[in-house]
């Protein structure tokens, strides 16, 4: 009994560790902004290829959420211990997104509040 009452307790601060090591940060357009512009980040859209055709953040490259057959395996290419910007048109799909990369192992990620749409009408 002692074993398993140990063994469920080291489950609970290993995972509690992870979870206290990973994030999923919400940024205004203002605070987005400042890090992302001029910067040499690791800035991601997950629309589709046609709405990024028409319009995106610079820098930015287009890993469309849509296309799961692609998403993780282009996602694997990139850095998982360095801060991910993330951003989709409205904040819905970047928000699924994210909950995606924390399973691939990203730690911490940021996401546009509003999104696409919400950078083109600051």
């Amino acid at each position: 009994m002692k074993k398993k009452v140990f063994l469920l307790l080291v489950i609970i601060i290993a995972f509690t560790s992870y979870a206290q090591n990973t994030k999923n940060i919400i940024l205004d357009v203002a605070d987005y902004k400042e890090v992302v512009v001029g910067e040499a980040v690791q800035l991601v859209d997950v629309r589709t290829p046609k709405e990024y055709q028409e319009g995106f953040i610079d820098d930015a490259i287009n890993i469309d959420y849509l296309n799961q057959v692609t998403f993780n395996t282009a996602f694997e290419k990139l850095d998982k211990n360095k801060p991910l910007y993330i951003y989709c048109r409205s904040g819905n799909r970047s928000q699924k997104s994210a909950k995606l990369l924390l399973d691939l192992g990203f730690t911490e990620i940021y996401d546009l509040k509003g999104g696409y749409i919400a950078w083109n009408n600051h």
